[in-house]
């Protein structure tokens, strides 16, 4: 069985803290997604050789949404880059996790129920790879990803030498 790979949009896919700033590889398009409250839309910018990237990881891995978008990840995000409909990771609640970890954490390790993992987000820190180690009885990487760069090839490397290894 492959590893999961859980992705959140928002920072990795979807550098949302670069600003004004032009990033070589992204489009931006204006999009509403139902959860959107704003009254502007909200500016979605994604790199389509990132849907290379991970279409050619999925070799290696179960993609699979852990993102605020949940299933509309599906409809804004996956045509963009070329990828499939995924399965994706429900939020019941927004709760701190166990020990004060990310708020996400308890779902993705129920998600993920015992199989190898790996997971790029913008939010977790040191506090989540201590538990995840201490706890979860399988190989699992979690890659902080800069949401002022997103993804970057280095991160991709990262990525699939931590598949080979598992």
């Amino acid at each position: 069985m492959k590893p999961f790979l859980f992705l959140d949009v928002d920072g990795p896919l979807n550098p949302y803290a670069a600003g004004r700033r032009r990033l070589p590889g992204y489009r931006t398009r204006k999009v509403r997604p139902a959860g959107w409250a704003w009254t502007e839309p909200l500016e979605l910018r994604l790199n389509p050789a990132h849907g290379e990237r991970l279409r050619a990881l999925a070799g290696r891995y179960e993609l699979v949404w852990a993102s605020t978008w949940e299933a509309e990840a599906n409809t804004y995000v996956a045509p963009e880059l070329g990828l499939p409909a995924l399965p994706y990771v429900h939020w019941p609640a927004r709760t701190t996790g166990p020990d004060g970890t990310f708020w996400k954490l308890r779902e993705v390790l129920a998600h993920a129920g015992g199989r190898p993992f790996a997971w790029v987000d913008d939010e977790f820190g040191p506090r989540d790879h201590a538990w995840v180690t201490a706890h979860y009885p399988a190989p699992a990487a979690l890659l902080r990803i800069d949401p002022a760069h997103g993804l970057t090839d280095e991160d991709f490397s990262a990525l699939e030498e931590w598949a080979r290894s598992v």
